[in-house]
């Protein structure tokens, strides 16, 4: 499977796997199956017969429930953290290449081009793009600067590491760990199971010489044993404030 490396705002370089053309195929027709079963639900709650007379009498209704099909894919993705249904479905989400979270402006240019994409030239065009360009990328993807990659990695991460139980006796070793955010342990998470897959230490390095300019601490580990650490103490301490 094609992967893709990511330096993320904090400098940090992160591989994902690249959702491929086959799967991004199945999430499209997902979609697309989606979108027709609100079409004929909603034409079958209003009547075939009464369709015309309701929507010359009900113009303002109708637009609010036209919408959802025209807007459908933009919607979702900046409401559904860079996902559709079909997306989620199929275990894949829309990633900035450049590493930060996907701007509003970047999913609106990713809608615009699916007139390019899927519908002006056929989808003929976005399966032969995707399948030649080096992120698999269809247009709307080169223009935004965004591709689709998989939510779940190769290896998950409680696989591969040995996760203790913390009892009520845990003492943490950098309580400052409380200033840092959910999506920060998120993003050591990654760290780990990429360093687990790669080997490639040197990713720990640099987190954690970022995390101790973030909360102002001084490691006492090695970097590996310091990401694990700052894991732990982050879940014991955040677990108490529950």
């Amino acid at each position: 499977m094609s992967t893709i490396s990511i330096t993320t705002p904090q400098n940090i370089e992160v591989e994902y796997d690249l959702a491929s053309l086959g799967e991004r195929v199945v999430g499209f027709i997902l979609d697309r199956l989606i979108v027709i079963a609100y079409v004929v639900g909603m034409i079958m709650f209003i009547g075939f017969s009464d369709l015309k007379n309701f929507v010359q009498n009900n113009l303002w209704l109708t637009v609010f429930l036209v919408i959802p099909i025209f807007f459908y894919h933009v919607l979702c993705e900046v409401f559904l953290n860079g996902q559709s249904f079909g997306k989620r479905i199929m275990k894949m989400k829309v990633v900035s290449i450049r590493g930060n979270e996907p701007t509003l402006s970047q999913y609106l240019m990713r809608w615009i081009f699916r007139i390019v994409d899927f519908n002006l030239f056929s989808p003929t065009i976005a399966l032969i793009v995707v399948a030649i360009t080096k992120n698999n990328q269809r247009v709307g993807d080169l223009v935004a600067g965004t591709t689709l990659v998989k939510t779940i990695a190769r290896t998950k991460l409680e696989d591969t590491l040995f996760v203790e139980e913390i009892g009520e006796n845990y003492e943490p070793n950098y309580p400052e760990v409380v200033d840092l955010k959910d999506s920060d342990m998120q993003l050591i998470k990654e760290i780990l199971n990429n360093i687990q897959k790669s080997g490639n230490t040197m990713l720990a390095v640099q987190a954690m010489y970022k995390i101790e300019q973030m909360i102002g601490i001084k490691s006492k580990h090695e970097p590996v044993t310091f990401l694990y650490t700052i894991l732990l103490d982050y879940n014991h301490l955040t677990s108490k404030e529950k």
